[in-house]
């Protein structure tokens, strides 16, 4: 019999991704204090959280397989979060125009009964085409990406923005790395076609 699963988000786009395996599953919110620790690179702190987020679930709960992600984008070796205005999200468009942008995406599956983890960081290179603040502000208008790490949603408009995408999980840029996803499932015995 395959256990629970439980998405530690509320993320509505975590949860379509989450979908698209066919899979039931649950969402529960967790409760993390998101703040980077002073001197910790986006590896380590998407990693922290993924795990922290699985593991603030799975105390909550005897049984189940919950899984957490986290995800934020480097540009010019700045970490770059969530907009939450227009005005940022502007900003941090403009200095990915003509850049790479890396996106770290942490994920985590935590066994609640055994408390077992396994856990990644799945990296996905974006390189922006150059763009003027007008093409920005009218992509900032239509898509509103203010709750996007990086400013955009690669699954709507946001793919004009780009002129090469590198990555082994295009999932990942969206929030949930469906293919690591998979192989920790798969070592707790969920079979997919």
């Amino acid at each position: 019999m395959t256990q629970k699963l439980i998405l530690a988000s509320t993320s509505r786009y975590r949860q379509a991704l989450l979908a698209k395996l066919g899979l039931p599953f649950d969402c529960q919110a967790p409760e993390v204090d998101e703040t980077p620790l002073p001197g910790e690179s986006a590896r380590q702190l998407v990693l922290r959280l993924a795990i922290a987020k699985a593991r603030t679930v799975a105390n909550q709960h005897d049984q189940g397989l919950i899984i957490g992600s986290d995800q934020v984008c480097v540009c010019q070796n700045e970490i770059l979060g969530k907009p939450g205005t227009v005005e940022r999200a502007v900003a941090q468009l403009l200095a990915a125009q003509g850049q790479s942008v890396t996106f770290y995406t942490g994920l985590a599956v935590v066994d609640a009964a055994t408390g077992q983890c396994h856990s990644l960081v799945e990296p996905f290179t974006v390189h922006f085409r150059s763009l003027d603040e007008a093409a920005i502000r009218r992509y900032v208008e239509a898509e509103q990406p203010l709750d996007c790490a990086g400013s955009f949603k690669c699954e709507g408009l946001g793919i004009v923005l780009f002129k090469a995408l590198e990555g082994r999980d295009p999932n990942s840029l969206i929030g949930l790395p469906l293919i690591g996803l998979v192989e920790m499932l798969a070592c707790h015995g969920h079979s997919l076609p």
